[in-house]
């Protein structure tokens, strides 16, 4: 596994060690790492508050994310206060060469992250009538289907990325002041996925 330089703001993570995947895939462990990138440092017990679990359940997670290197312990106000922190703030492993083993543990991890989009989807669609137009006009799904060169794909994502990436760099989510005033948390998740060459234009092109 690697970790990008410490200046980049961040803190993105390049994962390809299966057992680093299979111990993110876990429902409360996703929660905390979510947590600490909005609120930043947390002691296990304002955690397990938050999210209404105990603990001793909060200590053992943190502990375990710990020790592949997703959260480490932080600055405290007093000897007896023992925050955690978020190493990275974004992982990825679209860019790593898995080995089988590893890319069967980002197929369990991206399942789980995708029912987590359809419960928040959920939420959403609930609180979405009482909210004003420029946030409900532009969230929710919405689906695209084009026919690209491989080159043009590669292009295509390169561009979303920095249109994305531009933010990210500019205001790291732990970081509450470069949050803009009337600025919310949005979550993007996208899924893209590639069909099988259409067999009729294939033959036209032999």
């Amino acid at each position: 596994m690697s970790l990008e330089s410490s200046e980049d703001p961040r803190r993105r993570r390049l994962l390809d060690d299966p057992l680093a995947i299979r111990a993110m895939a876990h429902p409360v462990r996703l929660d905390l790492l979510s947590l600490l990138g909005r609120e930043g440092p947390l002691t296990a017990a304002d955690a397990a508050r938050r999210l209404g679990i105990s603990q001793a359940l909060a200590s053992h997670h943190l502990r375990q994310l710990a020790k592949y290197d997703f959260v480490e312990p932080a600055q405290g106000k007093d000897n007896r206060e023992r925050p955690w922190r978020a190493v990275s703030t974004s992982q990825t492993w679209a860019d790593a060469d898995l080995s089988p083993e590893a890319a069967a543990a980002a197929e369990v991890l991206e399942q789980l992250m995708a029912e987590r989009a359809l419960d928040e989807l959920a939420v959403w669609q609930k609180q979405r009538a009482a909210e004003e137009p420029a946030w409900r006009q532009n969230a929710g799904i919405g689906r695209t289907g084009i026919y690209l060169t491989r080159d043009e794909f590669v292009e295509l994502e390169e561009q979303v990325q920095a249109l994305v990436m531009r933010y990210v760099d500019e205001r790291p989510i732990d970081d509450k002041s470069t949050r803009p005033p009337g600025s919310r948390l949005v979550e993007i998740t996208r899924i893209v996925v590639v069909h099988p060459p259409d067999e009729s234009v294939a033959e036209e092109d032999q």
